[in-house]
């Protein structure tokens, strides 16, 4: 499956951004999807992740809510609704795919990658 990411920019602070990944392929709801990000000098972590039918979620504690993510499997879409935006989400954001099921918080069981996209948040 091919990745493709879009909707970082600039926002200010408290401002919202919603990220989309568009999956290639016909078997998008094979896949369980999640979003990473990595600020300049920092590894990359975990942000959400979501299972295969959408039925469950999880996030990472800095972002829980704030980010929601959802997908639309009849879209081939994985999405982050990201609100109340905080300097410290600056970063550029990933998406990735897993085909197991399940939710997973670590990168390394991600098979398939985006290229990313960059959230820059102003204070």
């Amino acid at each position: 499956v091919q990745l493709q990411a879009s909707g970082g920019g600039l926002v200010q602070t408290g401002g919202s951004l919603r990220l989309s990944c568009a999956a290639s392929g016909r078997t998008f709801n094979a896949y369980g999807m999640g979003w990473f990000r990595q600020a300049p000098g920092k590894e990359r972590e975990f942000v959400a992740a979501i299972s295969r039918s959408g039925g469950s979620t999880d996030y990472a504690e800095s972002v829980n809510g704030r980010f929601t993510i959802s997908r639309d499997n009849t879209k081939n879409t994985v999405y982050l609704q990201m609100n109340s935006l905080k300097p410290e989400d600056t970063a550029v954001y990933y998406c990735a795919a897993r085909t197991m099921d399940g939710i997973v918080t670590s990168g390394r069981w991600y098979k398939y990658w985006g290229q990313g996209t960059q959230v820059t948040v102003s204070s």
